[in-house]
């Protein structure tokens, strides 16, 4: 038995995680018990800018006033019906989803990884029954260096052996591509008649925040249509307000709220959200496409126990809409640029800094070493030793993804804190 002994709380939870948990996790080594906005407290009361938000999930803030208090009412009143029966939220929510995105149909599931799931399955559907695709012989393009869960299914086409090694015999039915090359994209669609769909991350986070070309995901669109490809855009973590629009394949709109119309939008035919589609307080997501795609899913053909729960409805319709209602997009995109525009002034002269990229609020520095390295895991530490949470992706990425409620000079503290902290580093080099 581990005894709350140690002066240091921190410990205490590290042993108990140790001991108890799967070693499925490489955490940053603080223990946090309390949220507020944009910042974080630990078990020893230390206060910490949030610069991850849990991979986006926590757009509007930690603990929303308005999310908590609609949670407080509604698991007081009725949580889970299953789909076995009809509920008074799911209706409502899928009716200002689909008008808001500009989609015939929603289809509510739990985590991303299931949203990825079920678009695979209607794809895949859809070419057989639509597209008149060979029988099992439907075929996905994906992109290297893709993240879209960790799935039996979804981890057959990654291309992290640490992700997939070990876990086969893999999914088959997955063409392999270089993420934003156009070109690559129109071979395999040339080649291969059996290819139903290209699922793709509008920018690739977890591989580094890897933004492509800017008129990319138009070609992307232009291609699909032109070889009758479902194109599926995974908008997990960029969606909802977080690369500067209400979706990231709204391009580079400077739109007040999100229109179909929009000259810079680029439609997918399926969309999938969530991360942010609950706040961060409960697993949300959502599948979105028209009824030409949506029907080839008839009742027992998919679903979930928890999916589209009243509970879960209330929820992501108060999230979207805090999202509109605080303009947190617009937050995103012009804090972006400052941020973006702070930190290529000091990597002018950094020793250790090699670029800044990103869009809106999604953004990663690159550490000047190889993948391998330890640099940015300790920059990281010393980051949280100075008040601000983030973690090094890809072994020599560091990503910045703050909560879309972050105000200016806030921003500028935490520009300050990750500056200074880097000087640290160079100046023993």
């Amino acid at each position: 038995m581990i005894e709350k002994t140690s002066k240091d709380l921190s410990q205490f939870h590290l042993d108990l995680e140790r001991k108890f948990g799967a070693n499925d996790y490489h955490p940053l080594p603080v223990v946090l018990e309390k949220g507020e906005g944009v910042f974080v407290w630990d078990v020893n009361g230390k206060k910490y800018y949030d610069f991850l938000s849990a991979y986006s999930a926590v757009n509007q803030g930690h603990c929303h006033p308005e999310l908590v208090s609609l949670i407080k009412n509604q698991a007081e009143t009725l949580t889970l019906t299953s789909r076995a029966f009809y509920n008074n939220k799911l209706g409502e929510y899928m009716e200002f989803a689909t008008k808001l995105f500009g989609f015939d149909k929603l289809l509510p599931m739990n985590t991303g990884a299931e949203g990825v799931e079920t678009s695979i399955k209607l794809s895949r559907k859809w070419g057989y029954l639509k597209k008149k695709v060979d029988q099992n012989q439907a075929k996905i393009v994906v992109c290297n260096n893709n993240f879209h869960g960790r799935t039996t299914t979804v981890i057959s086409f990654s291309t992290d052996p640490g992700s997939k090694d070990f876990f086969g015999p893999h999914t088959p039915g997955f063409i392999h591509i270089p993420h934003g090359e156009i070109s690559a994209l129109e071979n395999v669609f040339k080649k291969d008649k059996n290819i139903v769909s290209f699922l793709v991350e509008p920018i690739q986070g977890e591989a580094g925040v890897n933004v492509p070309e800017p008129e990319y995901l138009k070609k992307v669109r232009s291609l699909c249509s032109q070889y009758n490809v479902l194109m599926i855009a995974d908008e997990i973590q960029t969606g909802l307000g977080r690369t500067g629009s209400l979706l990231a394949s709204c391009g580079n709109c400077t739109c007040e709220s999100f229109c179909e119309q929009q000259s810079t939008y680029v439609r997918p035919d399926i969309l999938i959200l969530a991360k942010a589609l609950s706040g961060g307080t409960y697993p949300i997501s959502a599948v979105l496409c028209d009824t030409e795609i949506m029907e080839v899913i008839q009742p027992g053909q998919h679903g979930s126990t928890f999916g589209g729960n009243p509970f879960a409805a209330s929820i992501a319709k108060k999230a979207i809409e805090i999202i509109i209602d605080e303009r947190l997009a617009q937050n995103a995109r012009v804090l972006g640029e400052i941020f973006r525009s702070e930190m290529n002034k000091y990597i002018k002269s950094s020793k250790i800094v090699k670029l800044v990229r990103g869009k809106g609020l999604l953004n990663a520095i690159v550490i000047d070493e190889n993948h391998d390295s330890q640099t940015a895991w300790n920059i990281c530490l010393k980051l949280r030793d100075n008040g601000l949470l983030a973690k090094p992706t890809h072994g020599n990425v560091i990503r910045f993804a703050p909560p879309l409620v972050i105000t200016k000079d806030q921003l500028f503290d935490c520009i300050n804190i990750i500056t200074s902290t880097i000087k640290e580093f160079e100046k023993s080099i």
